[in-house]
């Protein structure tokens, strides 16, 4: 087996992360996720300020720290942490080991960017195959651009398993174990919902492990002595987090999620075996980030009395002040009745300005909201000061054949490979979904937070979320598959209720994921929910007082 590490789950994660994996234990490969829909936004606006730029610079940084230990321990690491110029990241790293005097040998792999003169950043999401011949060409250090996140792991796996195209099933395993792996703590308890049952409460979680066979089947693990743990749940929730129907699509294979089967394998050990594979779709999907104009956005506290009468005089002075187009308020009622304390009797009213105007939104709006201080509802205070606009971005998915990608794998002697596309692909075909059973509770139930019997992760994917919620037994999945419908989600979360809404069944996982489409709008980018990202989704299920079977599971049910 291959055993492959992570250090990085986004850009900004734990700094000392790479220096703790290396110094751990033992690792084959060392990893870094720092992409997402959010971050290659904020590449492209550094890359306009400088063309020199466009790559997650912060790696540099922790490299500077730990490249060595990597090169003597044989530790090699791929990352795509070069975002929109990964020749650019590439040659930055060969020049601080050439000022460490250490003997780095450098690949990079490139062919993702899409030119569109309407767009700010176009790229495709290429697949593992770049990768894997940069390691073959003897590469200490693999950057790539946009790749999918799982890439990452599967392409170190095809170099030392020697897969080819046609092994989809080690592809698809693979692929769930990079998928697994890439959020970096999340696979080992960090944002888990049962956190306060981990070891250490889950007070720092460690970095994850995944040790890859040549068959495809993997065991998730971490580092002995770190925070956190590894458990069939921990693992299922990471499974869980942004996904869609059971067929999960990828440049380099489908990977079916209805066919991944968990079991413990010893302590903070999981076993993942058990994964299929399809033909991939002969198209690679495409991010594009565009402009998409001006925003500001400032914060009213209403407190006491006539919260919501307060809240429409203040609607009426802005919209005389600065006009209706583009702007959204939203009253938070975090207020409660006869309370003790100014900040218990308080709402929040947050408005919201977005429009391509920028003078409009910046000091025209704020100072607006600004002079109502002395002029509007009783009590009058904001939590925000006057401020400029910012611009926001918005992101949109599109989709090219992948044979008219140039996927070029550049190995450490300059020389340029190209990466063939799949020879044999599929139509993509949508999943079907689950409507659910009955949805009444048969025999005696209670009151309860619906989180006290299940557990949840939820995600972004540009517009839409996904929710996928899991039950701690098999006879509490029973009751979940038939009780969770999507007329039950709307009634739980109202604001689900307009919009289509995907329902998937995983049986393996005793699961079920929902995809909320356009709950978030154009992306996180330009979102203005208080939860733009749909992270806390899940854990609002979760707390919402139902009526659940009266029986709760026992220890050993689970």
């Amino acid at each position: 087996m291959i055993r492959i590490g992570n250090a990085s789950g986004f850009y900004g994660d734990r700094f000392t992360a790479w220096r703790e994996m290396l110094d751990g234990g033992e690792l084959d490969v060392l990893t870094g996720d720092y992409l997402a829909e959010l971050t290659m936004l904020i590449l492209a606006r550094d890359r306009l300020r400088d063309p020199d730029l466009g790559y997650a610079k912060t790696f540099l940084r922790q490299l500077e720290t730990c490249l060595g230990t990597a090169l003597d321990r044989g530790v090699r690491i791929v990352t795509n942490a070069g975002g929109l110029n990964p020749a650019g990241l590439a040659a930055a790293i060969e020049k601080l080991a050439d000022r460490l005097g250490l003997p780095a040998r450098v690949g990079y792999v490139e062919g993702d960017t899409i030119q569109r003169a309407d767009a700010l950043s176009a790229n495709a999401y290429l697949g593992a195959f770049g990768i894997a011949a940069c390691l073959n060409a003897g590469a200490d250090v693999v950057v790539t651009g946009r790749v999918t996140d799982a890439s990452l792991v599967v392409g170190p796996a095809i170099a030392r398993h020697g897969w080819g195209r046609e092994d989809l099933d080690e592809l698809a395993g693979a692929t769930v174990a990079g998928h697994l792996v890439e959020c970096g703590a999340q696979v080992t308890g960090g944002n888990f919902s049962f956190f306060t049952e981990l070891p250490d409460g889950g007070h720092r979680p460690g970095f994850p492990i995944v040790e890859v066979h040549s068959d495809g089947s993997s065991v998730v693990t971490k580092h002995p002595g770190t925070g956190g743990a590894v458990t069939v749940e921990t693992v299922t929730a990471q499974l869980l987090y942004e996904i869609g129907g059971p067929s999960y699509l990828g440049p380099d294979v489908v990977t079916r999620l209805d066919t991944v089967t968990l079991h413990p394998d010893g302590p903070d050990r999981v076993r993942v075996s058990g994964v299929r594979g399809t033909p991939p779709p002969p198209t690679l999907k495409v991010g594009v980030n565009n402009l998409g104009g001006f925003r500001n956005s400032m914060t009213f506290v209403l407190c006491g009395l006539q919260i919501e009468a307060k809240a429409a005089l203040v609607r009426a002075q802005i919209e005389e002040a600065v006009g209706k187009d583009g702007l959204e308020f939203t009253l938070a009622r975090t207020d409660h009745p006869d309370a003790a304390d100014t900040e218990a009797a308080s709402a929040l009213l947050h408005v919201h300005l977005r429009d391509g105007d920028r003078t409009r939104t910046g000091r025209a709006f704020s100072a607006a909201a600004v002079e109502l201080a002395l002029a509007s509802y009783p009590g009058c205070t904001l939590t925000t000061v006057p401020g400029d606009a910012t611009p926001y971005g918005v992101f949109t998915a599109d989709a090219v054949p992948q044979e008219s990608v140039r996927h070029v794998a550049v190995l450490p002697g300059g020389e340029r490979v190209p990466i063939a596309p799949p020879v044999r692909t599929a139509p993509t075909t949508e999943d079907e979904r689950s409507p659910g059973g009955d949805a009444a509770v048969d025999g005696p139930t209670r009151r309860g937070a619906l989180g006290e019997v299940v557990g949840a992760r939820s995600g972004d994917k540009g517009g839409d979320a996904n929710l996928g919620v899991w039950a701690r037994s098999d006879a509490r999945y029973a009751w979940l598959r038939t009780w969770l419908t999507v007329e039950r989600l709307a009634e739980l979360l109202p604001e689900t209720a307009p919009l289509v809404v995907r329902r998937y069944e995983l049986p393996n996982l005793r699961a079920v994921n929902f995809v909320i489409e356009g709950l978030l709008g154009a992306g996180v980018a330009a979102s203005t929910r208080f939860d733009p990202q749909a992270k806390a989704l899940g854990e609002l299920l979760r707390a919402r007082v139902v009526d659940l079977p009266a029986e709760v599971p026992t220890e050993a049910s689970r």
